[in-house]
């Protein structure tokens, strides 16, 4: 079916469709990874987006539940130049197509998508709407008007587990696996679930530790009782969707963790949070750091990585007050890690997990158990 795409700069588009048909409305990015589809848009860090694929070529792999990053497919849409629906992977099991369809999902093809890519790094992320039966852009635009902007949605209160849970899987792939059986725990670790990844779960249980993970509505109180009755070891805060500015109740409960000197490390949004409940807020980049290819140098160890990243919010340079800066990207300068003063608390803005890209930074995870004994 036709497609029509309304973007809040004006611009007007008409492109087909494969996936769910109706009508959505995300904000719009792009994603430079030359791989991964399917983990990109099932991983819930982007939910309420539009991802717009540099790749040309997108579906010619077709998808499997072992790929799957949570439960569902995240993102409101996925924009595309050219989609593959006949697929050819031993590993798949259907195609992308009958994924969208069945999870309600738009996917947008046959457009310019470096036409896309250059307007979003040239006027930033922004929000759109597109429809497969709406195609009057007056009426369009009246949509997008009325619609809440992702920097005012609280995303994380529907991607966040809504129970506790053990992880015991650290096989993430069935082409390439690190045990058969997970390894002993050398520490155990609560995971704060604001839109945890399953493949970050995977390394953290590779890395010898014993995960539980709690929703985004944890209390604070109750793990500062097992630190001290040792029934835990540490607290590891994930990655997730949106503007952290937003998660109030977080903040305040994660600033309590912090008081009690709780081993931390937080990726991503979880980096983010962090830097925030330390009393420096965050900022929202121009069109943000998507893709599979970032260097970033890591000042510590002298040497440079290259890195997934998933992100339109960045920490700012005042934090430097509290916290040291591990990494820092090549790209624009920005921080990239943190390891906070006095304190046993580390983050990275990179995804170290990274289980269809670079895993130049997995031993990030080997870091946090270090954090831990020391």
């Amino acid at each position: 079916m036709k497609a029509y795409i309304y973007l809040e700069n004006g611009i007007f588009l008409e492109a087909n469709s494969f996936g769910a048909e109706g009508t959505v409305v995300g904000e719009v990015i792009f994603n430079t990874s030359m791989g991964g589809y399917q983990e990109l848009i099932t991983d819930p860090a982007c939910a309420g987006q539009f991802i717009t694929f540099t790749m040309p070529e997108i579906g010619n792999v077709g998808v499997n539940e072992q790929d799957m990053e949570s439960s569902k497919v995240q993102v409101k849409g996925m924009i595309v130049r050219k989609y593959q629906k006949r697929y050819s992977n031993f590993r798949a099991e259907t195609s992308l197509d009958e994924l969208l369809v069945k999870q309600n999902v738009m996917g947008i093809c046959d457009i310019d998508t470096r036409f896309l890519a250059k307007t979003i790094r040239k006027e930033g992320a922004m929000m759109m709407v597109a429809s497969t039966s709406i195609c009057d852009k007056a009426e369009l635009k009246k949509i997008l008007e009325n619609s809440p902007r992702i920097e005012d949605t609280n995303y994380v209160e529907e991607v966040s587990t809504k129970v506790a849970y053990k992880h015991e899987s650290s096989t993430y792939s069935k082409v390439e696996f690190k045990y058969d059986t997970p390894p002993a725990a050398n520490a155990n670790i609560v995971v704060i679930d604001f839109g945890v990844k399953k493949s970050t779960l995977n390394e953290l249980r590779s890395a010898s530790l014993d995960v539980e993970v709690l929703p985004n509505s944890f209390n604070a109180d109750d793990l500062v009782e097992r630190y001290k009755a040792k029934s835990i070891d540490g607290v590891f805060l994930s990655s997730g969707p949106g503007n952290p500015m937003l998660l109030k109740k977080e903040q305040e409960q994660i600033k309590k963790l912090i008081d009690a000197k709780i081993p931390m490390f937080g990726i991503s949004l979880g980096h983010q949070l962090l830097s925030i409940s330390h009393g420096y807020e965050t900022y929202k980049l121009k069109f943000g750091h998507h893709g599979g290819n970032h260097p970033v140098k890591n000042l510590a160890a002298g040497f440079i990585e290259i890195t997934t990243q998933n992100h339109n919010y960045n920490v700012a340079n005042n934090v430097q007050e509290v916290a040291e800066v591990t990494h820092k990207s090549l790209f624009d300068g920005t921080i990239e890690g943190l390891k906070y003063k006095n304190s046993p608390i580390a983050s990275v803005q990179h995804h170290p997990e990274a289980s269809s890209r670079s895993k130049e930074s997995v031993y990030i995870f080997n870091d946090f158990l270090s954090l831990i004994k020391r």
